[in-house]
């Protein structure tokens, strides 16, 4: 019998939490399921760790691959090799709920065939000193209602504001849903989630919200978010974006577009650019060559698929967009570019000071 789940975990120098996050698999009363693990080069006890639950239950199987700085190349690997029903993406410092596979099968089985089930997770912040922080996030609301991949890109912009960041680790998806429509992630791409979701559930034909909070997710100070670089995602945010646009230039040809996807998008993606490269503050510590340099990365395949997502953006949104690509493509307006951007952060952040964190990753 093929497992009913197949449980995809990345691990990298986490130790001190790999057998909590394994444990939490193993001691499931639900027992179909198989859990595939990537471990990539560790100078801790990761990997020896790993083969010991390989070695005691076959379920467990373990493959290992070079340090490539993101879970994306072992997610990539688990989704080949899977064989279950639905998958489940889980962090190897993370973990999930007791008896919560048993959950999750009844409500799939009783509503079977979606393309993505999105969940609920717990939030365990173990960066403050003082106390554990645990906060109960929903995509979906209260939201029980089937739909498709467009209603639920337009939710998902209009209750998570201008840059909807939905981790992959929330949605539950059907294999054969990830494999026909070859989602994948970029090889060494940090925030994959910010490229991956928009697409896979843009994709989807239905989508049905189950809100079980299954996951656990550990915020700690050792993780690759907190301990990268100020401002080293450039070159991340800048794939990310070229690989959307690339996405839209495709999808917007098909028959049954619908211009409000793009409009959303069009938000989304252009309050990201201006945040990340025009935010006075990154203006004031970031030299302009730099920006510009990874900005020019955004569109290296040129600006065909970014003007014709304008034709679809508010007015607002589109001088915007002119602005960032004027930048881009005329010195002598950089100046005035950045002006115009530092005045309307300002203003924005003035007026929403609580606005910054909605650009968290």
């Amino acid at each position: 019998m093929h497992p009913f789940f197949s449980i995809i975990v990345p691990c990298c120098e986490v130790e001190p939490y790999v057998r909590e996050c394994l444990d939490s698999v193993l001691s499931q009363p639900f027992q179909n399921w198989e859990c595939l693990i990537g471990v990539e080069a560790s100078k801790d006890r990761t990997e020896e760790i790993v083969r010991e639950y390989a070695a005691k239950d076959s379920r467990f199987k373990m493959f290992t691959g070079p340090r490539s700085g993101s879970c994306s190349a072992s997610r990539n690997k688990g989704i080949d090799m899977a064989t279950g029903d639905y998958v489940i993406f889980l962090d190897g410092d993370d973990w999930i709920a007791e008896d919560s596979l048993q959950a999750l099968h009844d409500k799939i089985t009783a509503r079977p065939g979606a393309d993505i089930y999105p969940c609920a997770m717990q939030i365990h912040d173990e960066t403050i000193p003082s106390a554990k922080t645990v906060l109960r996030h929903d995509n979906f609301s209260n939201v029980s209602a089937e739909m498709n991949g467009i209603d639920a890109t337009l939710f998902h912009h209009g209750m998570l504001g201008m840059t909807p960041n939905v981790m992959l680790q929330l949605n539950i998806y059907r294999r054969e849903f990830l494999c026909s429509n070859h989602l994948k992630c970029i090889y060494g791409l940090r925030a994959q989630d910010m490229e991956f979701t928009p697409r896979a559930t843009y994709l989807a034909k239905r989508v049905i919200p189950l809100h079980d909070s299954f996951y656990n997710y550990r915020i700690r100070t050792t993780s690759i978010q907190r301990t990268k670089k100020q401002y080293s995602f450039y070159e991340h945010y800048a794939t990310i974006i070229r690989s959307l646009l690339s996405f839209y230039k495709d999808v917007s040809k098909t028959d049954g577009f619908d211009k409000r996807v793009a409009n959303e998008w069009a938000h989304s993606w252009i309050a990201r650019i201006d945040f990340e490269w025009f935010f006075p503050k990154h203006v004031k510590e970031i030299p302009r060559q730099r920006r510009l340099e990874t900005l020019q990365l955004v569109f290296s395949n040129g600006f065909e698929a970014f003007d014709d997502l304008l034709r679809y953006a508010s007015p607002w949104t589109k001088l915007k967009g002119l602005l960032i690509r004027a930048f881009v493509k005329h010195p002598a307006l950089r100046k005035l570019t950045e002006l115009f951007f530092l005045v309307h952060l300002s203003l924005r952040n003035l007026r929403h000071p609580q606005i910054n964190s909605s650009y968290i990753l």
